[in-house]
């Protein structure tokens, strides 16, 4: 299968998916990238998944801000200029520093992020989570909440 160059400008952007208060654009999907899926991150502070982990790989770079993340046990805090990788079923976590975080992450092959996102997106409302149902959804995308 042959790959195709691709450019996305930020007026080609879809939609940002609500995640959980985090605002996440899928930059380039699984088909689009050939394996991988790229996005943009953006959240207020406090935002950021609890401990999880998933067999695919994960890093992010961080454009604005600053984040603190949470790799089996041990804290970074990541500002701009930071790039952070998080190896597949690494148990990890980030929370959105006090002025919030913009960042790029990039999902290795087998990522189910996309799906992941969009599923929170279309059912989980924002304000309080349902935390049955993202759970759920968890498990239906690979991601094993918990260390």
């Amino acid at each position: 299968m042959n790959s195709e160059p691709f450019v996305v400008t930020p007026g080609e952007y879809p939609r940002a998916l609500n995640v959980v208060g985090e605002k996440i654009t899928v930059l380039a999907s699984r088909e689009t990238a050939r394996g991988y899926e790229i996005f943009l991150q953006q959240g207020p502070e406090g935002s950021g998944p609890p401990p999880h982990s998933h067999v695919w790989d994960e890093t992010f770079y961080v454009i604005k801000g600053s984040v603190e993340v949470v790799c089996n046990g041990v804290a970074t805090t990541g500002t701009p200029g930071t790039l952070v990788h998080v190896p597949g079923g690494t148990v990890h976590s980030f929370a959105m520093g006090a002025d919030g975080c913009e960042m790029l992450s990039v999902s290795g092959p087998v990522s189910e992020a996309a799906a992941l996102f969009t599923m929170i997106d279309a059912q989980v409302p924002p304000g309080e989570p349902d935390i049955p149902k993202l759970m759920e959804i968890a498990a239906k995308c690979n991601v094993r909440v918990g260390a």
